[in-house]
């Protein structure tokens, strides 16, 4: 019963954490969601710009001197006031935020699993346990060389966050327009796939290319709608 217990907490606090995820990303509190973004993006920026202890030292020096300026306007306000209002953070000092031994236990799992995870896929391509998931391994470490030459880290990751905030967002908006041409195309790929399946035992390399080529022609014409 416990357990039943747990893991339905556990259920709801994931769906809790991705709903909120969810209207972040569109924007169902413009303000809330703007803060992040720009707050997030802002960040990055600043990485771009300075090592990341001066930018931890200074957001930290932020912090402080907002929370101590903060602090000495509310104590002078109740010397003049003569109130007893107490600590202005007092609410926020008594919030409990110490990690139960049940949820550390149940991080540290995760990140087991993980871990493991990871470590037994990576032996499996390294030591070409099945050649054709090594060989794409390597293909796309290869074409990640590329990409590292073209951009870094964190403009990727400037990259990724600005697509997270603004995809799903046009997507919603325009899902009328998207939708159909998307289905079009996956429809076209995923049938001429199957077909030269099919015919890859009767045809020559020769001419499969030229089928290719009037495929790509097919598909160009129905994404340039």
């Amino acid at each position: 019963m416990q357990s039943t217990a747990d893991g339905t907490k556990k259920e709801c606090s994931w769906s809790s954490w991705k709903g909120q995820a969810i209207d972040l990303l569109y924007w169902r509190n413009v303000k809330q969601s703007g803060a992040v973004f720009g707050s997030v993006l802002l960040l990055l920026f600043s990485l771009t710009q300075f090592s990341v202890v001066s930018v931890g030292a200074y957001l930290t020096l932020a912090a402080l001197s907002a929370s101590i300026s903060f602090r000495i306007y509310k104590s002078v306000l109740q010397a003049v006031q003569k109130t007893d209002e107490g600590h202005p953070f007092k609410s926020y000092l008594e919030v409990e935020i110490s990690l139960s031994q049940d949820q550390i236990g149940n991080y540290a799992d995760k990140a087991l699993l993980y871990a493991n995870t990871c470590m037994k896929e990576l032996r499996r391509l390294f030591l070409v346990q099945d050649l054709i998931d090594s060989l794409k391994f390597a293909v796309l470490m290869w074409l990640l060389t590329y990409v590292g030459a073209l951009f870094n880290g964190l403009t990727l990751l400037i990259l990724a966050v600005v697509s997270m905030f603004s995809m799903p967002i046009v997507y919603e908006k325009h899902q009328v327009r998207i939708y159909p041409h998307s289905l079009e195309y996956i429809f076209v790929i995923n049938s001429q796939n199957n077909f030269l399946l099919n015919l890859n035992c009767f045809l020559s390399q020769a001419q499969i290319d030229q089928y290719v080529g009037l495929i790509r022609t097919q598909v160009n014409s129905v994404v340039g709608k």
